[in-house]
């Protein structure tokens, strides 16, 4: 959850660090922290809340030094203020951690050190840490950092400077990101590529149980027992202006539209209009062996689950092949029947989600085959999986995640009609799924051309209210779903997405004229009993914002406004769908002087427990 960077080389350390951490800020903004060598021991700097209160305290005294780490951090252990914000120190101040993660044995470890002398500062694991490598420390930092870790329980990305030793950066992994960056005769380290693409493409990805030490002539990589470990160095394909909001005054908004663009890279590629199907080889997995999967487990967080439930719609519709979507925090934590006839697909935008890979971990330790839906090549998930698909969505900082739900949901799609075609779909069926997927990027553009609609109806419904209800039936149902938890996280908006005829079932009690409910009601096979929803909903007084095709004057007629989107396949729906629902939450959130790329005590990557 929390942003690492490091640096070493000719440069000043200071405003690189600063530059990394205003990239990394998504990952957690509850406070913020440098540290740098400066030939006469350490300088550390931190403040509470974002990264402007570290830069205001800066000011114009920022410390000189070409070795130095810097942190941004998403609360775990103790809470959001300046003694607890990272970069922590030993008891002797001469030795600096940032970290990401969490130490499960810290109580223990801190117990025994305040036996032996040592006083802690801090609420935070992380400073248990910083002592414990203080105590192992006799001149070489790698060695100290490698035993106190062998003592060490949890999951953790780490890294570590001594004002003893000014040329030398360690750092570790296992269960966080982490990953090196090899520039000219400078090197990085971080949590992920954003704070690297303005100095280097070349970096060379960390896995669980590898330590790096960096040097000013170089770096090594190895594991906690001093094996070396020769590791290749990867390319990366983004660039700097897909991290910038280039005008827009939101990644949020500007991610929304870049929805066409993000679409046609998902499905680029990969459809054969002639054989009505998908080409899909990065799962690895044959025709036959696509043949005999008997059951598909789809686990994932958040809106990637999102993602899963309309999979599972798409794939028993179509493959008729039996399919769970399971919540990955849950899946781990019981005893899930799987084998080798079970394929389990793992969603995660980042691909660290912490849940999600120990799900998959434990779906591979049973015999199952594992396939990864992410959009970070390189990603801890995607080098783990038997197989998989990028999404190729472009990097997504906004918190609230948007482009990658419906890339997720179009990769999904591509699945399901390589099975499909497989199994018991026609070529022409196949291609008319193959037709409707590649009109999406141009129909989403059609919604996006109106989005002062939408705007108009946050204003009216929804930017002053405390509470709203999301409703629809079959393959939009999880879009009711998503749209309510774009509203809350974004908005703080409670509000609560059902089976549109779950509302009879209790959550009708909540329905007078102060509620706002908001229907996804294409014009398909449920769509006569979501009418019929819709009027009950009427009847109790509550206001209606409906999600249309064009000419559908029944639903006209009863709702208080409706929004039309273009018509698809009723599988393909939740695509268009979604993208007024993530503009209604902006918008909403916008005229309520919401951080919208930052909302309260969420991060965009949540790579702990």
């Amino acid at each position: 959850m929390c942003g690492i960077v490091g640096y070493i080389g000719p440069r000043q350390a200071a405003e690189l660090l600063l530059e990394g951490l205003r990239r990394l800020e998504y990952r957690g903004y509850d406070s913020s922290g440098i540290a740098v060598v400066n030939g006469h021991g350490l300088k550390v700097m931190k403040a509470a809340g974002k990264l402007s209160m570290l830069e205001q305290q800066i000011g114009d005294r920022m410390p000189s030094g070409t070795l130095g780490i810097g942190h941004t951090r998403w609360a775990t252990h103790g809470a959001p203020t300046t003694p607890n914000a990272h970069p922590h120190t030993d008891q002797s101040g001469r030795i600096a951690i940032i970290h990401n993660g969490i130490i499960e044995n810290s109580t223990s470890i801190r117990k025994a050190l305040e036996a032996r002398g040592h006083t802690f500062k801090s609420e935070t694991d992380t400073e248990v840490l910083a002592h414990l490598v203080g105590e192992f420390y006799q001149g070489d930092l790698e060695d100290a950092v490698a035993q106190a870790l062998r003592d060490v329980d949890g999951a953790y990305g780490l890294a570590f400077i001594s004002a003893d030793e000014p040329g030398v950066l360690v750092a570790a992994r296992k269960g966080s990101p982490l990953l090196v960056g090899v520039g000219e005769n400078e090197w990085f380290v971080a949590s992920d590529a954003s704070p690297l693409l303005q100095h280097t493409r070349s970096v060379v990805y960390l896995d669980d149980g590898e330590l790096v030490v960096l040097t000013r002539d170089g770096y090594r990589v190895r594991n906690l027992q001093s094996t070396r470990i020769s590791k290749p160095v990867n390319q990366i394909d983004w660039d700097l202006a897909m991290v910038e909001r280039n005008g827009y005054p939101h990644f949020m908004l500007k991610e929304i539209c870049e929805q066409p663009e993000s679409l046609c890279n998902t499905l680029r590629g990969h459809l054969l209009d002639d054989e009505g199907t998908s080409r899909v080889h990065g799962l690895n997995l044959s025709d036959d062996e696509l043949k005999q999967v008997g059951r598909i487990v789809i686990t994932a967080c958040g809106t990637s689950w999102h993602s899963g439930l309309i999979g599972e719609y798409m794939l028993e519709e179509m493959a008729r092949v039996p399919v769970e979507v399971e919540y990955a925090s849950e899946f781990r934590y019981r005893n899930p029947v799987v084998d080798h006839r079970t394929l389990v697909i793992g969603i995660s935008q980042s691909g660290e989600t912490a849940d999600t890979l120990a799900a998959i971990r434990e779906a591979k330790r049973r015999g199952a085959r594992t396939v990864g839906l992410v959009n970070v090549v390189g990603s801890t998930i995607a080098r783990e999986v038997d197989g998989g698909i990028y999404l190729h969505a472009g990097p997504e900082v906004g918190v609230a995640s948007t482009k990658a739900f419906t890339s997720q949901v179009a990769a999904l799609a591509l699945v399901t009609l390589r099975v499909a075609r497989l199994r018991n779909l026609s070529i022409l069926q196949g291609r008319q799924f193959i037709e409707a997927l590649r009109r999406l990027p141009e129909q989403i553009s059609e919604i996006l051309d109106r989005t002062s609609e939408i705007e108009a109806l946050a204003d009216r419904f929804l930017k002053t209210t405390s509470n709203a209800l999301y409703l629809g039936r079959g393959v939009n149902f999880p879009v009711a779903l998503e749209g309510a938890l774009k509203l809350k996280e974004i908005s703080y908006i409670h509000a609560e997405g059902y089976p549109a005829a779950e509302m009879k079932h209790g959550p009708i009690a909540l329905i007078d004229e102060n509620m706002p409910v908001v229907f996804i009601a294409p014009r398909d096979a449920v769509h006569s009993k979501i009418v019929s929803n819709i009027e009950e909903v009427k009847a109790r007084g509550g206001k209606v914002i409906a999600l249309i095709n064009a000419g559908d004057t029944e639903i006209e007629r009863l709702a208080d406004a409706t929004f039309a989107i273009p018509e698809t396949l009723d599988l393909l729906t939740p695509i268009l769908t979604s993208i007024p629902l993530q503009l209604l939450s902006y918008y909403v959130a916008v005229a309520r002087g919401c951080n919208v790329d930052q909302p309260r005590n969420l991060a965009k990557s949540v790579t702990v427990e």
